[in-house]
């Protein structure tokens, strides 16, 4: 089988890789073109990404070296609410409890504990264990997609640098692509072409769009120096017309503001950035969008992965990871592949898109005032999401209130978000924590009494940035220890 991905971003080669150690007798090509380039604003992943390099032989080591890596506990969330809150599964009470985390957010949520108790206290002060890392990672996004580009050429992927301008049908597949000089032929397309969406869009998808659920389109995106210390995690801090990224990378950290720019403009937005940090910027990219995704990612022969097929702002840092699911997804399924494999396809692509859309609007129901935007946001909520939280108003989120594999997040996340926003019913929460029985509640008491005093981890803790530099990593495994 003969596949051809084209564009060359972060998720065209998450794609390409992908079939490749999968597929190793597919002749995969990619076609990239540097007229076009890449967005290269997403500098963070989810626990995914682990996955995806478990999967594709990729050494930990050699990522965090070629593409300025730092560890990523989860996201702190800064202004959205009074207090500042974590949103991270690798924390005390997950760790611990593992399959009963539920009982012990019901225990949090008794007793009101705040996010800074529960959570693994020690990466709040810059600090990793060396003995527990996480799962997650920043990345210099343009460093990223050379050593992704890299790992393509090693494992024999060809990669043609040309300009795809004609899309040729043959019903409702593709029967060829063309550039200014070539015409080239596969049995199958990716279509990686980002915003553009070159190839989906002239099989007949259409754009679902979400911007009546989430009122953000538009982000500037700008680099700034590195500082003496940086902490394991992605800053998410709110401002007058949206939110702020702060994600630190070696050299550098990796800033960007994603608003509404009914409220405020581009220059407005920089101005304000300058005054929360004190000093001037330079804006390297503005980016105008609108959130929300194609009605069918696969028609035909082709299928759109990545910002192609849906685009959700990175409050949560879900692109990558859409990305990875697409493909692993999509690798089950293109081999012999029926008009029911293309159905069942677009199903699961549109509860992943949904599922992430979900759970970045629940993070705007934090009641916020205090600017025109805040103060005249009212949440429209979806169907998907309001019955939820008509359910979770007398339980707390089950996995079985989300639809399979391939989601991004899961009930662990929506309760943590959930508990940090006061939304969940402390009375019917507390109902349903008496209900167990006294061993197993003794037992939750006792576990979450202990992760909490002794912080999970008695063992070696070191400074994100010093453990970095010494990076304490098997070269044979290239596991992370």
């Amino acid at each position: 089988m003969k596949i051809c991905v084209v564009g060359a971003g972060t998720a065209g080669l998450i794609a390409a890789l992908t079939f490749k150690n999968r597929f190793e007798n597919f002749n995969i090509q990619i076609i990239k073109s540097d007229k076009v380039g890449i967005v290269g604003v997403g500098e963070g992943s989810t626990e995914h990404w682990e996955q995806f390099c478990t999967y594709n032989n990729i050494s930990m080591n050699e990522l965090i070296k070629e593409t300025d890596a730092t560890f990523k506990y989860g996201i702190m969330f800064e202004d959205w609410k009074k207090q500042p809150y974590f949103h991270s599964i690798i924390n005390n009470i997950s760790t611990v409890l593992l399959g009963q985390y539920q009982a012990g957010y019901a225990y949090c949520v008794n007793k009101n504990l705040k996010s800074k108790e529960y959570t693994n206290s020690f990466c709040w002060n810059n600090k990793v264990s060396t003995e527990y890392l996480p799962n997650q990672f920043h990345f210099n996004t343009l460093k990223l997609n050379k050593f992704l580009l890299k790992k393509c050429k090693e494992r024999s992927i060809k990669i043609i640098d040309d300009e795809i301008i004609k899309i040729n049908l043959n019903g409702k597949n593709i029967d060829s692509i063309e550039s200014p000089l070539k015409k080239y032929k596969s049995d199958f397309y990716i279509d990686c072409t980002g915003f553009k969406k070159l190839l989906i869009s002239k099989l007949g998808a259409k754009w679902v769009s979400y911007k009546k659920y989430l009122p953000m389109n538009q982000a500037i995106a700008f680099a700034t120096k590195d500082t003496e210390e940086y902490p394991p995690f992605t800053i998410s801090k709110a401002m007058s017309a949206g939110w702020m990224w702060r994600i630190p990378t070696q050299g550098r950290w990796g800033n960007g503001y994603v608003f509404n720019n009914k409220y405020i403009n581009a220059t407005q937005a920089q101005k304000e950035c300058e005054k929360y940090l004190g000093h001037k910027i330079k804006v390297t990219k503005d980016i105008t969008f609108e959130a929300g995704s194609l009605d069918r990612a696969w028609i035909g022969n082709c299928v759109a992965v990545g910002l192609s097929s849906s685009f959700i702002e990175p409050l949560e840092a879900s692109s990558i990871g859409i990305s990875i699911q697409q493909s692993f997804l999509l690798m089950h399924l293109i081999t012999n592949y029926h008009k029911n494999d293309i159905d069942l396809y677009n199903k699961k692509f549109i509860n992943i898109v949904e599922n992430t859309r979900d759970f970045v609007l629940l993070h705007y129901l934090c009641g916020k005032k205090g600017s025109n935007f805040w103060n005249e946001f009212k949440p429209n909520l979806p169907e998907s999401l309001s019955k939820k939280l008509e359910t979770w108003k007398y339980r707390l989120p089950l996995a079985e209130d989300f639809k399979g594999p391939y989601l991004l997040f899961n009930s662990e996340n929506f309760i943590i978000i959930l508990k940090e926003l006061n939304l969940l019913n402390k009375k019917t929460i507390k109902k349903e924590f008496n209900s167990l029985s006294n061993s197993h509640k003794n037992w939750v008491l006792h576990s979450v009494k202990t992760a909490i005093e002794n912080n999970n981890y008695k063992g070696n803790y070191q400074g994100h940035k010093s453990f970095l530099n010494n990076l304490i990593i098997s070269n044979k495994t290239g596991k992370l220890y």
